[in-house]
Formats: C-alpha cells, structure tokens, sequence
C-alpha cells in the first residue's frame, strides 16, 4: 500500500496557478521518444505512429470517492489507472496522458503533494509520460480529468462490436473484490463515527480493500495474448460490473450471450466475506465493479491457445442477438442478465 506521510500544511493559494504547477509537475519525466514536447507549452507536441487510441475518465469527490477512506496516493494512483485500463481494452498501449483538477482551498499543497505521488507512482508502473493538463480552483471538492493516449496497429485495435455468435466470453483474473472493498470501508467509516477511539482489524479484507483503494490495470493482458498467438473478437474493461459490461457487448455485436454461474472466477476472500456479509457472491460478482479486469471474446478455434491459463475463465458463449443475454445458475436454472452495475448519474435512493 502506498503511505500518506505530510503533516505540515500550505495554502495553494500562496503559490499562485503556475507556481503551484511547475511545483506539481516537476517529479515527472519523459520516457516516450513520442513525447517530442510535454509540459512546459501552450500545447503537448506527439509525434505518433499507428492508430491512435484516446479516452478520458472524471473523478468526483463525493461521486467517485469519498475522502474519508480514500488515501490521496491511492486517489491519484487510481486515477491513472481506470484510464490507461480503457486503453487496454481497446487492445492498445498507453504512452501519455494529461491531468486536469479541480481544487478546492481545503486541500493545502501537501495534499496535492500526496496526490501527485500516487500518479508519479502509476505513471512509472504503466510507462506513460505526463505531457499537459491544467489546475483550477473548484467550490465542491476535488475534481480530478484524466486523458490516457495509446497505440496499436490497425489490425490489432479491437471494438466492443466484432463479437460473433458461438465466440467464446473469457475474463481476466477474479471479479467481485473492488466491491466488497468498498463495502468494508464503509462500515468502518460508519463505526469510526460512533467511536473514533475504533482499531478496525482489516487484516482479513487486504486483498478486498487493495482492489478497491489502489487497482491495476491489467497490462500484462495485450502481451500475453498476442504472445499466444490470439486476437480477441471484441473486449471491455470491467469498470461497472460484469452484468453491465456483458450488456454492452452484447448490444454493441448484435449478438446474445450466456454466462455460467459456476465459471465467474472469485477470489477465496470475496466468497468468505460474501458469507460474512450474508450476500451472494454471484450477485456481486455480476454487479459490483471497479475489478479493471478485461472481458473479452474469443472464436472457438483460439480455445486450445487459453485452456488451462491461470489467468483466463472462460465463463460463456455469444448466441444469436435474439437469444438475449442470461445467467445460467449453479441449478441450471437460466435468469436474463439486467444491467445493475455502477451508474454514475442514477438519482440516489
């Protein structure tokens, strides 16, 4: 886990704008022969090859994150990631991106500090140059935009749309944690409120509560299957929850799909927590998002190069579009899947 250690504090306003950028801005360096110039212009100069893959994500305290259990390393770390995560999904490589936020004066300069380390620390393990951005005051919050840019051939970028009936659904790693993550926090922070003196033990929850504070992208992904000779026929990032992210693969193929129960992979701390918690782990599985996993199809004739892959459950098929898309149960009982994963601009309950 990364550390918050500042406990001095300094008004952001004392530094002005660019004073306050050129302070922000100075741990990162260039590593892209790409980056012909980064920061320091009115504008970024690239000079790229290939197909260019761009995607932007916002984070909004109070929306996104909640400042009470969100460590601002882990906040500016996270950031990056949920970023160069969709650059993955396109089949890509990420090589800049640009950071924007918005700050309100509760935050003094070693927050942002904090903030900053936490996407240094990201941008060294994905290999991205920072190469632009802005910094501006906010009346509600912390407000955080980030660009990702990425890479690929042509013929190796792939859509949500090229899902074919009979493709195999594959997912990367396990599904359900980043949630359940989330759900410990909270409990904390409620008990922390009734008695702040509370030494929560989180000792049993570290791979739930990592999930959901500090996620990796899965970039180890595009390699492994290119090395295995496999072009995937459509992928996404599992961002909101496998039941969305099917949904959308599914309308975006024109096709319908079935997902086994039994093969949605899980790790052994969700299913005991599932427990503890008295949820059903499918349940959350299906809906809980932020996993960063990517989802992805596959022709039934790339099987043999994945079977037996530690880092790959193939958990169903594409069918025809007027199939639908459903959940087959641990009793063989077949349930429609309905989009219940995370919806940034749903009215709260």
């Amino acid at each position: 886990m990364l550390e918050n250690k500042n406990t001095s504090r300094t008004d952001i306003s004392s530094m002005g704008e660019f004073g306050l950028i050129d302070h922000l801005t100075k741990v990162f360096t260039i590593e892209h022969s790409s980056t012909i110039r980064g920061i320091g212009d009115d504008a970024a100069v690239l000079e790229l090859k290939n197909q260019q893959v761009v995607t932007t994500d916002l984070l909004v305290e109070g929306v996104h994150f909640d400042m009470s259990y969100m460590p601002l390393k882990h906040l500016g770390y996270k950031a990056v990631v949920v970023n160069v995560s969709d650059v993955y999904a396109m089949n890509a490589i990420p090589s800049q991106i640009t950071v924007s936020i918005a700050v309100s004066n509760r935050f003094p300069v070693e927050a942002l500090e904090e903030l900053y380390e936490g996407i240094n620390a990201a941008v060294k393990q994905y290999n991205v140059d920072v190469v632009g951005g802005d910094t501006t005051s906010s009346t509600s919050g912390l407000i955080i935009s980030i660009t990702a840019i990425g890479s690929a051939k042509k013929e190796e970028i792939v859509y949500r749309s090229n899902a074919k009936e009979n493709d195999l659904l594959v997912v990367s790693g396990d599904l359900g944690a980043a949630y359940l993550g989330l759900q410990i926090l909270e409990r904390e922070r409620q008990v922390f409120q009734v008695n702040p003196n509370a030494q929560p033990d989180l000792e049993p929850y570290s791979y739930l509560i990592e999930r959901q504070l500090k996620p990796e992208a899965r970039k180890d992904i595009p390699k492994l299957l290119k090395d295995l000779g496999v072009l995937p026929t459509s992928m996404i990032d599992i961002s909101d929850g496998l039941s969305s992210e099917v949904i959308h693969l599914c309308k975006q193929s024109k096709v319908g799909c079935t997902v086994y129960e039994d093969k949605i992979p899980l790790d052994p701390q969700v299913i005991t927590t599932c427990e503890e918690f008295n949820m059903e782990s499918t349940t959350i599985a299906m809906n809980g998002g932020e996993d960063y996993e990517l989802l992805f199809t596959i022709s039934m004739e790339d099987f043999p190069k994945i079977k037996g892959n530690p880092n790959f459950s193939v958990i169903g098929h594409m069918n025809k579009e007027n199939e639908g898309a459903h959940l087959v149960t641990r009793a063989n009982t077949k349930i429609p899947i309905v989009a219940r994963g995370w919806n940034s601009l749903k009215e709260n309950d």
